[in-house]
């Protein structure tokens, strides 16, 4: 559980790797190779032995893409990784490059080279993907082909770790709210609503939900990797490695639900023949889509039907993250306590404040994990938007300075995540008043009202003005969704510029966390989760209107805000916000902690 601070990659992996690989794709007759961030899961945050990309470049971001050819290579990140990019990969070895801005598509139309083979694994690749890559392949007179053994597996050779077995678990219904069962019927019948026979799901979150089971196949996450066929009246097969399947889990999933291994899931394909099968291209690999054809079934391309249900809490689940966020609310509170006691007379460095922020929370003794590993970015370094402290890169905090903490946890009633930046002695003016601008944003999306039908790139706005105004802006998303003792990033529903075309819905969880970062000295951020809210009639209006809920529940640093700038209207909002903190939290705190919270929640 805890977070380690040794790196598990440097500059030199792509020196080492990139040889190697090249020489396993000679061997297979490619002139080239398409390595992705994503997994045969397409998840976002990896198993060891399935980080391939870092593996072959050093780079252990989030999201990223590299394309190897035999005389040279580039990689692909976007605004978040820019910085990271730079230390972690060596631009001798890669060329850096956008990956939102043209990305993986335009580099081959160049890149490539007349009659050139570039191999592709299709368990790694959406169909959708891969047509704007074999289309650009094509406009340079390449030619893109899928392969059997995937060099990067092959060049990686002994050394690559096994794939994860952490047992699979029930999740009871008085954290879920509804039985499998229950669960099952439902997605039964969206199937048959697309005029379908049954769906194919690959997502570990669909898994995990639809099941009410939970694993530990993925850090920081409780997901267990595998794959599921779901009839339209309800019954399904579920593939796991049955080193994973505990002695009550058969029992737990019940007669409508077959277990079997992944080894079985090609000739279960193979059984859709003749029937319509829905099937995620955005979840789901290219493989999947052959496999399906080739089998004879007729592929309904459609979103993955749980998606959405799982999306969308019930009371259950939303009460059970409104507990969540008091406890993780106590044990911000005692480390923001710390941080502005110990903190400002003997400032930590970055590996300090990871470890004791983890400590306050294992206090609880309801910690599972940490949702995703803890942001610590002293200085300039809070610059970095998705920075991890390692022994290399640790910074001391300084007087003048501010420290960004971006961390959260997973109980088994919910899922945290909370940004809180904290002025290290007395900051500067600048400081103060970006900081209030980010807060003036933060504000306007937790009090926005909104009608049905709203997406979150109709509000992303909201919490950029304030900075628009003043001639800045920040290259990241304003909200994702997050998941109920599940991932800290889900869909469908996200806040950002990018368009968006599924409706902000009642029991929707999403993170508000607008930020500012001036590299090379400082970054700001401030996120809360919050939850949608059932449409309710505004006094004196004629539309019922949704509304947000705040779920975190922790001081925000009153000495950064610079009170003339916000309005009466703001300032009520926040004070309004302190004081729910103060009574929601405080009944849990005594002491020093307690009458420090009292002081730093007093009104502005």
């Amino acid at each position: 559980m805890r977070q380690t601070f040794d790196e598990t990659t440097d500059r030199t992996f792509g020196a080492k790797h990139v040889p190697l690989i090249r020489k396993a794709m000679q061997q297979q007759g490619l002139d080239g190779f398409l390595v992705p961030h994503e997994d045969e899961h397409q998840n976002e945050y990896l198993p060891e032995a399935n980080d391939r990309l870092a593996w072959a470049s050093g780079f252990t971001g989030s999201a990223g893409a590299a394309v190897i050819l035999q005389d040279k290579a580039a990689i692909f990140v976007d605004g978040r990784y820019t910085l990271q990019v730079r230390d972690q990969v060596d631009p001798g070895v890669f060329e850096i490059r956008d990956l939102v801005e043209g990305g993986v598509p335009a580099y081959l139309e160049t890149a490539a080279a007349k009659g050139q083979r570039i191999g592709y694994d299709p368990r790694l690749h959406s169909p959708d993907a891969l047509h704007w890559l074999k289309a650009a392949a094509a406009k340079a007179g390449a030619e893109l082909t899928p392969v059997e053994a995937n060099p990067v597996d092959a060049a990686w050779g002994q050394d690559r770790p096994a794939q994860p077995v952490a047992p699979v678990v029930p999740h009871p219904a008085q954290y879920s709210g509804e039985d499998s069962n229950a669960k099952r019927a439902r997605i039964g019948e969206i199937i048959a609503g697309k005029g379908a026979d049954a769906a194919v799901l690959t997502a570990p979150a669909s898994l995990a939900w639809l099941f009410n089971v939970r694993g530990g196949d993925v850090i920081r996450s409780p997901l267990p990797l595998g794959q599921a066929i779901v009839n339209k009246d309800g019954s399904a097969r579920l593939f796991l490695d049955s080193q994973k399947v505990t002695p009550e889990l058969p029992a737990w999933l019940g007669n409508q639900v077959r277990l079997e291994t992944p080894e079985d899931l090609p000739q279960a394909l193979g059984d859709l023949k003749g029937k319509k099968v829905v099937v995620d291209p955005a979840q789901s690999s290219a493989w999947y889509f052959e496999a399906l054809q080739a089998a004879g079934a007729e592929v309904v391309r459609g979103e993955d039907p749980c998606a959405l249900p799982r999306a969308c809490k019930n009371a259950i689940e939303i009460e059970g993250s409104r507990q969540a966020h008091i406890r993780d609310g106590a044990a911000l509170t005692r480390f923001l306590h710390w941080l502005a006691t110990e903190g400002q007379t003997n400032p930590p460095d970055e590996i300090e404040v990871v470890t004791k922020l983890e400590a306050f929370r294992e206090a609880t003794g309801a910690l599972k994990d940490l949702s995703f590993d803890t942001i610590a970015g002293a200085a300039s370094n809070g610059a970095i938007v998705h920075y991890r402290p390692t022994a290399r890169l640790n910074k001391r905090t300084e007087p003048g300075a501010l420290l960004l903490v971006d961390s959260g946890a997973q109980y088994l009633d919910g899922t945290t995540d909370v940004t809180r930046t904290v002025a290290i002695g007395e900051p500067t003016q600048e400081m103060r008043e970006r900081f209030t601008l980010v807060l003036k944003g933060h504000l306007a999306l937790a009090r926005v009202r909104f009608p049905a039908g709203t997406t979150g790139s109709q509000l992303d706005a909201l919490a950029r003005f304030p900075l628009w105004q003043a001639g800045l802006d920040y290259d990241h998303g304003t909200g994702h969704g997050v998941g109920s003792y599940l991932g800290v990033h889900e869909g469908p529903q996200r806040i950002a510029k990018a368009p968006n075309t599924v409706a902000l819905r009642p029991g929707m969880i999403v993170s508000n966390e607008p930020g500012y970062y001036k590299e090379g000295e400082y970054g700001i951020r401030i996120e809360n989760l919050q939850f949608v809210t059932e449409a309710a009639q505004v006094q004196g209006g004629e539309r019922p209107m949704h509304g947000f809920e705040t779920l975190t529940l922790a001081p925000i640093d009153r000495r950064l805000v610079v009170a003339e700038m916000l309005t009466p209207e703001e300032r009520e909002q926040f004070n309004g916000y302190h004081a729910r903190v103060r009574e929601t939290v405080g009944p849990l705190l005594d002491g020093d902690v307690r009458a420090w919270l009292d002081e730093a929640t007093a009104p502005v």
